[in-house]
């Protein structure tokens, strides 16, 4: 059976192959909600999400075994983690069973008809998709949504929604293996926002030029009479922009819709900002959300959220009511007074851009970074310069070993020792340890009252946060140490 482009007829049975990712984990439960029976199957389950799956009553087959296709689904959803190579993959393709993407089955079976809000680029879709989906749920729209993180506000990554709003974070990484556009092709946009183009995800694309020209695509199926909000002032969304045939409504310094941080409270972590349009005020408003970049995050979910007919008194209920989203400047916890961050920043820009909010967030407090390098571009050499910027804000800086670099060729692997060398070099206190248990037996020891701790990875780091929230809590007690 070929490749689908429309859902079969009479369509009872959806076998989703990698359902143990966060996407499409949640698309499983919005499969079921919406009365189909789903099964799945992936190498392993793990809590929170075998647990999520679990009390849906979808059963969860281990390993990319061909068996896995024996009761016969009217279609199977193949996660972009599943290789032509695996069984199961060979099983589908040699078997009349329909298939498709996760990024097929969202356009078919729930943006055909949505107003669909894509927001995309390089940095802060997780933050602009979820401040975006939470001001149209607090304005009373019930959006549905696809976030790329847990927002805490919702405290799932999905939902149909109950309104005619979708807002889905629009990936620019390939879809599946039988399809290498990226999965915000298929996403059907009346309105886009486009926070940032630079280069990344290294593994698919090959340089910059690699990457705008996925960007334009995405320009080329905005309808005539869609809406594109782009950050002006980023010369890589700048220059894909110009490919749009829509209207443009562009953010940033200096641009249209514009913004300012008027005061951070260090203590409550909370930011006063102000967004503009034409140098008038929209209105002003507060946000857990701090920093520069979340500033402008914000600017664009506000331009987004008065298109769709929000007013100030909306957005500003809405702005004050976010709770965040996890693993975005999540504070874990509080040890000792010791401030536990989790942060999913690994690309250059991204890193330093976080360690400038944290310092906003937290003052003049010290400032340890400590970052994994696991994304597939971050193991690679491509960045190895622009790394040793990325981390002036932080006071001291711990660097883990570099994730599996085994199939990466050894002149093109990210070296940890020559970005400590650089740091040094730049004045940074900085050093290299190689493992989670190394990290944390050091700042378990090391750490002091009042301290931040920022944990940069976009993987688990080994359970790093737990080992610094149980060994600060053993050393100073359960109670805040001033």
């Amino acid at each position: 059976m070929p490749l689908i482009e429309r859902l079969p007829e009479g369509l009872k049975t959806i076998h989703i192959i990698g359902i143990a990712g966060t996407a499409m984990g949640a698309l499983a439960g919005m499969l079921k909600d919406a009365g189909y029976t789903v099964t799945g199957s992936d190498t392993g389950c793990y809590p929170p999400m075998s647990t999520y799956l679990e009390g849906l009553g979808i059963e969860v087959m281990i390993g990319f075994n061909a068996s896995n296709l024996d009761h016969k689904p009217d279609l199977v959803v193949v996660g972009n983690v599943v290789r032509e190579i695996y069984d199961e993959a060979q099983a589908l393709l040699a078997s009349d069973i329909p298939y498709c993407s996760l990024p097929q089955i969202l356009g078919h079976q729930y943006l055909d008809k949505a107003r669909s809000v894509v927001v995309s680029g390089t940095h802060g879709k997780t933050t602009t998709t979820s401040i975006t989906a939470w001001l149209l749920e607090a304005g009373g729209l019930e959006p549905g949504f696809l976030i790329g993180g847990v927002a805490k506000n919702f405290d799932r990554t999905a939902r149909a929604g109950a309104g005619s709003h979708f807002v889905i974070e629009g990936d620019e990484y390939d879809t599946a293996f039988f399809d290498k556009r990226p999965k915000f092709l298929h996403y059907r946009p009346n309105t886009a926002i486009l926070t940032s183009v630079e280069f990344d995800h290294a593994d698919i694309y090959t340089d910059l030029d690699h990457v705008k020209r996925s960007f334009r695509e995405l320009m080329g199926i905005l309808p005539e009479d869609g809406l594109l909000i782009v950050r002006g002032d980023d010369p890589g969304a700048d220059d894909v922009a110009a490919e749009a045939t829509c209207e443009v409504w562009r953010y940033g310094k200096g641009e249209e819709w514009d913004g300012r941080i008027d005061s951070v409270d260090t203590n409550r972590g909370v930011m006063q900002f102000t967004v503009t349009r034409g140098g008038q005020p929209v209105g002003t408003f507060e946000s857990s959300l701090v920093g520069e970049h979340n500033l402008y995050n914000q600017v664009a979910a506000c331009a987004a959220a008065v298109h769709q007919g929000l007013d100030a008194e909306a957005l500003a209920k809405g702005f004050a009511s976010f709770q965040g989203i996890r693993r975005r400047q999540e504070l874990r916890g509080t040890p000792g007074n010791v401030a536990i961050i989790d942060d999913f920043a690994h690309h250059p820009t991204a890193v330093h851009l976080t360690l400038g909010a944290l310092r906003q967030r937290f003052g003049e407090r010290r400032l340890w970074a400590v970052w994994e390098p696991r994304s597939a571009t971050s193991r690679r050499r491509v960045f190895q310069d622009a790394y040793a910027r990325a981390f002036d804000d932080a006071d001291l800086v711990i660097i883990g070993a570099p994730y599996d670099q085994s199939r990466i060729d050894a002149s093109e692997r990210f070296s940890a020792d020559e970005l400590v060398q650089a740091l040094t070099a730049r004045g940074v206190d900085a050093m290299t340890l190689e493992d989670a248990d190394q990290i944390a037996a050091t700042l378990n020891e090391r750490a002091h009252p009042h301290d931040v701790i920022a944990v940069l990875s976009n993987g688990a780091f080994g359970g790093l946060h737990n080992k610094l929230l149980d060994g600060l809590t053993e050393r100073f007690g359960a109670g805040v140490t001033d």
